[in-house]
């Protein structure tokens, strides 16, 4: 990679620099913080592709790309913008002046502008990775711009009020007598449509899976043993800050018994996904924190499960979800890279046998979308068409919930239709749903609202 500096006009304007160098002294330099640029490289006149971060190079050597933060080439004037209509950021990449690429990063602080510079320029990398990627492989085609926002100007005037408001929010929620990030999951028994036929949370009503007020459940997952339904969740105690695998068996009377722990590691589990293959019983529990992705085998179902295969090493991949199609198996996830979200970049990886070995897909990340990248439940067929559910953190993580239907999945392409999101209904009294899943007549969601 070649490296050349470009003189651009200073403008006067109002940063969020000092802003960025007092948390600093908290959370330490982030993605949008001042650095001294690397040396220039000394002869760049031979590339195939340029990549213009000051977006007024002008006419460039070869097809340049460029990215834009809600419609701005400086990110600077781009954060004003998101600050002022406080909306989830919207980022191009345009390839000469024709938009090649879209994405919209998840922002989960609206208090600490570094964090939420680390969400927006983390979901940037992504996106122009994945520009860069199409660009290679010639499969860098137009897409559809989003339309422009109203321009705004003045950082400081719209930072005062989105900081004053994202302060008494957090105050009014440390006041709360609520229990912090409280989950509940909820089961019942429906013999012929559900939500993946109709899109909302209607028909029978849900029960509610009782907790003791000293830990939430989330993220289920149900399966038949013998003739035997076993609903899987993520068990989390306040006390101990860590989240753990339990199992409740769900009687014929549709009663389940109080969830038991039956996997622990040193470090965070969830989204515990039990299936089946070749006669033996699988887990894949997500565990991003201790970057890797673990394959676990039923030495004894429910209650004892192996470390059977390490999937996947020295990566954050979230709610990994398998699809076994043609005799090839896929991975469907989110990555957490460096500081940026974890529920925003989907990442694709495939393999010719269970245990792998595992490659990631070559047009890697496929999509950085708060609204259509992270999985929610196992994979739906359907009149034979095949969806993803897929979480919409667009206003909040856990906020809904979309059915997605895969396209196409190959070597050579992923491609999915846009996510159709799940409506609320009176089949359960909380608002939207976080997870989908069922096995035969039991079905399983859960949410935070």
């Amino acid at each position: 990679m070649d490296i050349q500096h470009v003189d651009v006009p200073s403008r006067p304007r109002h940063t969020p620099d000092p802003i960025l160098a007092l948390e600093s002294l908290r959370f330490g330099k982030c993605l949008a913080t001042k650095v001294t640029p690397p040396a220039p490289s000394q002869d760049p006149t031979a590339a195939k592709l340029v990549i213009d971060l000051s977006g007024r190079l002008g006419v460039a050597s070869a097809p340049a790309l460029r990215v834009t933060f809600e419609g701005q080439p400086d990110f600077a004037d781009g954060l004003t913008q998101m600050l002022a209509n406080k909306v989830q950021p919207v980022l191009t990449t345009t390839l000469d002046g024709q938009t090649v690429g879209v994405a919209r990063p998840m922002l989960s602080d609206w208090l600490w502008l570094s964090r939420a510079s680390d969400d927006v320029l983390s979901g940037a990398i992504s996106l122009l990775e994945q520009s860069v990627a199409r660009f290679f492989a010639d499969a860098l085609t137009p897409v559809e711009p989003p339309a422009p926002p109203f321009p705004v100007v003045g950082f400081w005037r719209h930072y005062l009020p989105s900081l004053t408001r994202a302060a008494a929010t957090r105050a009014l929620e440390r006041l709360s007598t609520r229990r912090p990030f409280y989950w509940q999951v909820a089961y019942r028994t429906v013999q012929h449509a559900g939500i993946a036929t109709t899109a909302a949370v209607d028909g029978p009503e849900f029960t509610t899976l009782a907790d003791d007020g000293q830990r939430f459940y989330a993220d289920p997952f149900v399966v038949e043993h013998q003739g035997e339904e076993f609903l899987f969740v993520e068990e989390y105690p306040y006390a101990t800050g860590k989240g753990v695998i339990s199992v409740a068996k769900i009687a014929r009377d549709g009663q389940a018994s109080v969830p038991r722990c039956v996997l622990e590691e040193p470090y965070h589990l969830s989204y515990p996904q039990v299936f089946r293959h070749d006669g033996e019983t699988f887990m894949l529990p997500e565990s991003g924190g201790a970057r890797r992705l673990v394959l676990y085998r039923a030495s004894s179902f429910p209650d004892h499960w192996v470390q059977d295969t390490i999937l996947i090493a020295d990566r954050d991949i979230n709610d990994a979800t398998l699809l076994h199609r043609d005799g090839q198996f896929w991975l469907f996830g989110t990555e957490r890279r460096g500081a940026g979200s974890p529920s925003d970049t989907m990442v694709v990886f495939s393999a010719p046998t269970l245990r792998g070995p595992w490659s990631p897909h070559k047009l890697n990340p496929i999509a950085i979308d708060s609204a259509a990248a992270r999985p929610g439940g196992a994979f739906i067929d359907c009149d034979g068409r095949t969806f993803l559910p897929v979480q919409n953190g667009q206003k909040t993580y856990g906020g809904g919930l979309g059915l997605m239907e895969l396209l196409r999945v190959d070597d050579d392409a992923v491609l999915f239709a846009e996510p159709v999101p799940v409506q609320p209904g009176k089949a359960w009294h909380r608002k939207g749903i976080h997870t989908l899943n069922r096995t035969g007549s039991i079905e399983v969601i859960d949410s935070a609202g």
